[in-house]
């Protein structure tokens, strides 16, 4: 009864939002004004050149109309609608919704104004820009109509170094480098970024001070009717100065070289030296200089790093370096819970505690405690597990000094240890592990983790009578759940175009993970003792793994609105693990599984698959996973008010075996590709607080591949056969 109660509830809902939806559809003006017209759009039309891209004058329109989901449908300015024409009785509506744009008639003279000054610019002479106004009933529509003006091309050009001392020659030898050449258009833009290449290129060989303003041009277009003759100078007064403020152009060496910081922050000297690539007596680089500050950065032990530099006389220039350290110790609280409506609950709480300079020289201490709990209340079904791990970094590659660098990143070197203990129904298991290995960034796009050294002891026990009599007669799972060593090396690959803790506009990444275990120790086959019954070879009485695993993430957020203030998040995942030589399958937890807070939000962790396989009867808690894995997932986020934001979403994906024990319903084929996938669909609640992000999200099971009697499962049968999952989870699921 309660079910149907629910069903006939939402269902009621769902009517009552598309009457008011529909209610509304036309009314967009309602809180308007009198004599007030709302802007609808923007429209950019070249009148005489169609290779031009109007986007590009986009920008410099003043006034830009609401922000739209799709074909210029704004869902939140009709709810803003909504509220009453008063604005201070609008109440919980405007506060959700988008308020209209009012057209303002003086910002479009204004923004023609922009574009023309932008056109000329880059290099359009001439150009002019016709507006029109087109209003139906309380909106407005602006296009406006460009006439693209006269190209210049540059017929010669000519240097004017008009400084004194051999520094001359520097700047010569350097014209083979311009960027501005005879045949390309004249415009003040190429003119511009060729004096800031051409003036950075000097403070890297010494000509500490020198800058863009002491370049100037002089474009005759008279002389050579139709083309350009460019006069490049180069002076020792800038652009907005006389003559009388003329200086030499010299270069310069570094003198003293100072790093001071609070006498409260314990910290070896010679990590600041070895960081600090300044030396007394070198000859001045601006690369040098901003190398120091981005090394001193990337320590992560200072709040601010100042590189001031002041000339001592006309050839020496020193530098101070003043640090100011940050909080050093912290600890991090993080909460995970899943429920799904067949009772089955999820606690996972995790708390960690850092150190930033645990040896006093830059040294990155981690200790994490985390536990995954897993019941039905009122009954005696539980999953517990628990782990601890420790983790140092240091802030170099052990082995080598900090002179083998010259770049701004410099590799750490991570040494990790951690248990962990799991307590099923089934068995309970012990796993120890150690890993060694190096990780850095370069250009803080990509990155990159190499462990050559990772090992794990996995040793089970416990196991239940029922249990190790079902799967004696099954040998994938004889091979998946039993004692083994894992040892063997790591390397992660990631690319992203925003490494911002919280990215503000469109982006995509790329991670790559690569496991190989077990090749190292296979060379001591000849010298192992060899198991009777399986034939695996043994270490002190324990068979090792040997397997190869890869994991492939792709993924694109785009931003978009009025304020950017919505977004579209998109992932696509694909894993694959194999299983060779003292192997028959791969160790369970390397296995891929689907479902859970960022997979599959319709189903708890480890309910899905693999294939159309059904939830396996010898666990008491569902534990389904695979040796392959495939999942999608798009997500539309928006903001609702205040700090919290909304999301729609939907994921789709499944686990499955193709190893040689696996049951034809768990294999990969093409043929029934489309039934294996499984497919969710809901909405999800963030509260963004900046410093943390706390989400809920509620899934709906939208294709479950158990399901026969329809491909898509009918809402009328999510709620009565308990089709859904809760999830509550700390940041984006992806």
């Amino acid at each position: 009864m309660e079910s149907t109660y629910l069903m006939i509830k939402a269902q009621s809902v769902i009517r009552l939002l598309l009457a008011g939806l529909a209610a509304v559809a036309c009314s967009t003006t309602k809180v308007l004004r009198e004599g007030e017209y709302r802007l609808a759009g923007n429209k950019v039309e070249i009148t005489n050149d169609r290779r031009f891209n109007a986007n590009e004058l986009n920008p410099y329109i003043l006034q830009k109309p609401n922000s739209s989901v799709i074909f210029g449908w704004s869902p939140f300015l009709y709810v803003y609608n909504w509220g009453k024409a008063d604005p201070e009785k609008g109440g919980l509506f405007r506060k959700i919704g988008e308020a209209p744009v009012v057209f303002d008639s003086t910002q479009v003279k204004s923004s023609v104004d922009n574009m023309l000054n932008h056109l000329e610019y880059t290099g359009w002479y001439g150009s002019s820009i016709r507006s029109e106004i087109e209003k139906k009933k309380r909106t407005v529509k602006v296009k406006y109509y460009v006439t693209l003006g006269k190209r210049i091309p540059i017929g010669s050009i000519n240097y004017n170094i008009d400084v004194q001392g051999g520094c001359a020659e520097d700047f010569m030898a350097d014209t083979a480098n311009v960027a501005v050449r005879p045949g390309d258009f004249l415009s003040e833009a190429a003119l511009e970024a060729e004096s800031e290449r051409s003036a950075q290129h000097f403070r890297n060989i010494g000509y500490y001070g020198f800058n863009k303003n002491n370049y100037s041009f002089e474009a005759d277009t008279i002389s050579t009717p139709g083309t350009a003759a460019l006069t490049m100078s180069v002076r020792e007064f800038t652009r907005n100065e006389s003559s009388e403020s003329a200086s030499p152009v010299r270069r310069y060496r570094f003198g003293d070289v100072t790093i001071s910081y609070g006498k409260d922050l314990k910290i070896r000297e010679e990590l600041l030296q070895g960081l600090n690539t300044v030396r007394p007596g070198a000859l001045y680089r601006e690369r040098t200089v901003n190398t120091t500050y981005s090394r001193l950065s990337a320590l992560n032990v200072f709040s601010g790093v100042n590189v001031e530099l002041s000339p001592a006389d006309s050839s020496t220039v020193d530098c101070r370096i003043d640090l100011t350290h940050s909080k050093l110790q912290g600890y991090k609280v993080n909460l995970e819970t899943s429920t799904n409506s067949s009772g089955l609950m999820g606690i996972s709480p995790q708390f960690s505690y850092y150190h930033k300079n645990i040896f006093r020289g830059g040294e990155r201490l981690n200790m994490s405690f985390s536990g995954d709990f897993q019941f039905k209340p009122g009954s005696s079904v539980y999953s517990t597990e628990f782990g601890t791990s420790v983790s140092v970094s240091f802030p170099r590659f052990v082995g080598l000094s900090y002179d083998r660098f010259h770049g701004i990143y410099i590799p750490r070197t991570d040494v990790a240890l951690s248990f962990n203990f799991q307590d099923r129904p089934e068995y309970t298991r012990n796993t120890f592990s150690f890993s060694y290995g190096f990780s850095g960034s370069i250009r803080n796009r990509f990155f990159y983790q190499v462990y050559p050294i990772q090992a794990n002891i996995v040793r089970l026990y416990d196991i239940g009578a029922e249990f190790a009599e079902k799967i004696e007669t099954d040998p994938y799972l004889m091979s998946s759940y039993s004692s083994h060593i894992d040892a063997g090396l790591r390397g992660i690959i990631y690319y992203t175009t925003d490494n911002d803790a919280v990215p503000k506009k469109s982006y995509h990444y790329e991670r790559l993970q690569t496991d190989l275990s077990g090749n190292v120790l296979s060379l001591l086959n000849p010298v192992l003792k060899r198991d009777a019954e399986t034939g695996n070879r043994l270490i002190f009485n324990t068979p090792y793994s040997q397997y190869v695993r890869f994991e492939l993430q792709l993924g694109k957020t785009m931003f978009f609105g009025r304020r950017d203030n919505q977004a579209i998040a998109l992932r696509f995942l694909a894993g694959k693990g194999f299983a060779y030589g003292n192997s028959g399958n791969m160790p369970f937890e390397r296995q891929f599984y689907s479902g859970g807070a960022n997979s599959l939000r319709g189903w708890q962790a480890r309910t899905v698959g693999p294939g159309t396989a059904p939830l396996n009867e010898y666990f008491t808690i569902a534990n389904q996973t695979g040796d392959t894995k495939l999942e999608m997932n798009a997500e539309y986020r928006f903001p609702l008010f205040w700090k919290l934001n909304g999301a729609f979403f939907i994921d789709a994906g499944n686990v499955w075996n193709t190893n040689r024990y696996a049951a034809g319903n768990e294999k990969l084929k093409w043929s029934t590709l489309g039934q294996s996938i499984a497919v969710d669909w809901g909405i999800g609640l963030r509260l963004d607080l900046s410093f943390i992000l706390v989400r809920i999200d509620t899934g709906f099971q939208l294709h479950d591949p158990l399901y026969k009697e329809s491909y898509f499962i009918p809402l009328s049968r999510i709620f009565p056969e308990r089709r859904m999952a809760f999830h509550f989870g700390v940041g984006y699921p992806f």
